[in-house]
């Protein structure tokens, strides 16, 4: 199941369970859609894959299945893959 990181990895941005604006790759890093396609192109920083539109899970699933509350930021800020 999906973490559902609380934040975006690159400005801490918060992105709640329902956002429409959260990007995840396959590690379930996770980014603002702003951050995704202005600074990293798509493409994930951390392992180079695909950064694609977050799952939402229904809020009636939330109280069995919360999201996460960890919050990830890397303090350097957005550096794209390979750069």
């Amino acid at each position: 199941m999906l973490e559902l990181r609380p934040g975006c990895e690159c400005c801490d941005r918060d992105l709640p369970p329902d956002s429409v604006d959260a990007r995840i790759c396959t590690y379930e890093c996770t980014f603002c859609r702003d951050c995704a396609e202005s600074h990293l192109g798509g493409t994930c920083p951390n392992c180079g894959g695909d950064l694609v539109q977050r799952p939402r899970r229904p809020a009636g699933k939330l109280a069995k299945d919360p999201a996460s509350t960890v919050r990830v930021l890397k303090p350097a800020g957005c550096v794209p893959a390979g750069a």
